[in-house]
């Protein structure tokens, strides 16, 4: 174990092998923690000596192009979560050829790049779907039922005041976006009693066979009285909740974004929240990772409910994630056997 300056590096001793079964010495870096603790790094350094690697995690999350690039030296694989890896740094890593990806969306990465370098990339689909569809249900339910003001009312040694909170029984709920994590969602909504339609590229029949009504973004915008996102950002859905979209909506509307905030022109949104278009929104997700710069539209929106991209962000899902990484660094290990 290494330690100085807050850093931290796991070591798994250099050792060439002999045996023609295993690959001849790879470099592993994981450039933050990821949830492993300083005992499972050691734990995995051991374990991948004997595979003829030596692995690296560093204990704290440091973006700086420059710190990353110094991580990241002679490294033939690199772990890494939602840290944005542009061409700036990856043409820096000349030994890179495996990106693994602890996290969902890959927006984040250049894929262009690693597409020219045959870099390969792996992510961890599905580790945080529970975690996230529950958060989105906790959103509306907050929205709903003014959870947040009524907490701030009653430490300010307030009442009710006779206002009253909505229940989610009975609503129409427009998800956008029927991968995984939209699907999770409409099921546990199903439960509470709620009415789902719902857009997506391409319909699945899981979806159809919940009794999920597919239709057109404009009818979703038009008819919910919740609308959940739920798509990645591509070059197809960033901005795809446009203000043309945004004014669709029903007065009473809420929307709420678990997905990324780029799926979402969040300055159409503070306005149309701002000039009481539409009745609250729940965000989640935003252009840029918080902290968000005290300019951000959203901070000064009316009728906001704004989290630190927490939906992802439980002690399940971590050790999900981490078991799907490790797995996929294992496949890759176990192809350079091949």
């Amino acid at each position: 174990i290494l330690q100085g300056q807050k850093k931290m590096a796991i070591f798994a001793k250099q050792k060439q092998k002999s045996d023609n079964s295993i690959p001849s010495y790879m470099k592993i870096v994981a450039v933050e923690p990821m949830g492993i603790s300083s005992e499972r790094a050691e734990e995995l350094a051991r374990k991948y000596e004997k595979k003829g690697c030596e692995l690296i995690v560093f204990p704290d999350r440091k973006e700086d192009e420059a710190t990353l690039v110094e991580r990241m030296q002679g490294a033939e694989v690199v772990m890494v979560s939602n840290i944005p890896l542009g061409r700036n740094v990856l043409e820096k890593c000349p030994d890179l050829k495996f990106l693994d990806v602890a996290f969902t969306g890959l927006d984040h990465i250049d894929q262009d790049y690693c597409s020219q370098r045959g870099i390969q990339i792996c992510n961890a689909s599905g580790y945080a779907t529970q975690a996230v569809a529950e958060l989105a249900v906790g959103m509306m339910l907050d929205v709903y039922r003014k959870m947040t003001p009524f907490d701030a009312a009653t430490r300010s040694l307030q009442g009710r005041n006779n206002i009253l909170g909505r229940e989610l029984c009975g609503k129409t709920v427009g998800i956008v976006g029927t991968g995984a994590i939209g699907l999770r969602t409409a099921q546990l909504l199903k439960v509470f009693g709620c009415h789902i339609i719902a857009y997506s590229r391409s319909q699945r029949q899981e979806a159809i066979d919940m009794g999920i009504e597919y239709t057109s973004l404009e009818e979703v915008m038009k008819r919910s009285d919740i609308i959940s996102l739920h798509t990645p950002l591509t070059k197809q859905t960033k901005g795809l909740i446009s203000s043309e979209m945004l004014a669709l909506c029903k007065p009473s509307a809420i929307v709420v974004n678990t997905s990324r905030g780029g799926v979402i022109d969040n300055k159409a949104l503070a306005d149309c929240l701002n000039q009481g278009r539409i009745a609250a929104a729940a965000i989640d997700v935003y252009d840029t990772e918080p902290p968000l710069k005290a300019d951000n539209p959203l901070l000064t929106a009316k009728n906001t409910l704004l989290l630190p991209h927490i939906a992802f962000a439980t002690r399940e899902s971590f050790d999900i994630r981490i078991d799907i990484i490790l797995r996929n660094l294992d496949q890759y290990i176990e192809s350079k056997q091949r």
